[in-house]
């Protein structure tokens, strides 16, 4: 993608001073930020997952929480509780770490269902009911969450419902060899991180997201390209479960944050394209009996693309 905002290839700028030779999955991070979405990073240990959720939420002045999932935790470590203070003779609300603007939720899938649902109202709804109470987050409010494609012990795969609330899933992979030696010659960038100055703020994030809804203009014929894609998911033989009206949705606002980010104020089929991978593969879900591997639903949706004519 040819980034032309200013703003944003500076925010891109930092971010690569911690997260070396990745800059195409940085420009999807902070594309599913300014659509408003939750993000899902899926990849090996070691790579830079939470490092990248901490830089991204120091740049852009944001709240930052942290939850570590493990087998144990319980949905009140997520959302908070009410504690009863004697001298008082009242409860009071303590609230948990999903009360920030950015949430990193650190190996998701250790976490029990019963843990994971804790975080299905506060994604969908931007809100958290506690005791029957029910409590805004604050705004903007966003989930990002990693987990281990290929370490099964121990945990709990994220179901349907839970995977279609998350706009974009993103792996970071290992660098470029260049730019792995000189995260060894260098060593930790700690104190890179550390320093990294909030080029926005939360007020200003919002605004964003507005100006993207209300001034990327897309026409009919995207509206139907995006329609006619998401349909042949539904009617694939190989899919069990096709793309939703959110995944629908989200492959929309994606396209159009990442027109905006190139300085057009109209979507192109070609943005729709680029952005489709990161949007829908996790949303797909294949037919028993088919290799739930990623490189198939890739072939699958590629071949969809293929047989979908583009707009003029």
């Amino acid at each position: 993608m040819n980034i032309s905002n200013s703003r944003i290839k500076d925010a891109l700028s930092g971010l690569s001073t911690v997260l070396h030779g990745k800059d195409d999955a940085l420009i999807k991070v902070l594309a599913c930020i300014f659509s408003g979405g939750h993000l899902l990073l899926e990849d090996l240990p070691g790579l830079g997952k939470t490092t990248l959720a901490i830089a991204v939420a120091r740049l852009l002045g944001l709240k930052f929480g942290r939850v570590q999932c493990t087998n144990d935790l319980l949905p009140t470590d997520v959302t908070g509780l009410n504690i009863f203070k004697m001298e008082k003779g009242e409860f009071e609300f303590h609230a948990g770490p999903i009360f920030n603007n950015l949430v990193l939720v650190d190996e998701i899938n250790r976490a029990t269902p019963k843990t994971q649902s804790a975080l299905l109202e506060a994604m969908g709804e931007e809100q958290a009911t506690i005791d029957g109470t029910t409590y805004r987050l604050p705004r903007p409010f966003f989930v990002m969450a990693t987990q281990n494609p290929v370490e099964h012990s121990g945990t709990f795969p994220l179901p349907e419902s839970q995977m279609d609330r998350f706009m974009m899933k993103v792996s970071i992979g290992y660098p470029p060899r260049v730019a792995e030696r000189e995260i060894l010659r260098v060593g930790s960038r700690k104190s890179v991180l550390d320093d990294l100055p909030a080029m926005f703020d939360p007020e200003e994030i919002l605004t964003i997201q507005k100006t993207i809804e209300e001034t990327i203009r897309v026409s009919d014929k995207i509206i139907d390209y995006i329609l006619n894609v998401t349909e042949k998911t539904r009617a694939h033989p190989d899919i069990a479960a096709g793309i939703s009206t959110r995944g629908a949705m989200s492959l929309l606002s994606c396209a159009k944050t990442a027109a905006w980010m190139q300085g057009r104020e109209y979507v192109l089929p070609e943005d729709v394209k680029a952005i489709a991978p990161d949007t829908l593969l996790h949303r797909i879900q294949l037919r028993q009996g088919m290799e739930p591997v990623e490189s198939v639903k890739k072939e699958i949706l590629h071949a969809i693309f293929q047989e979908t004519p583009t707009v003029a």
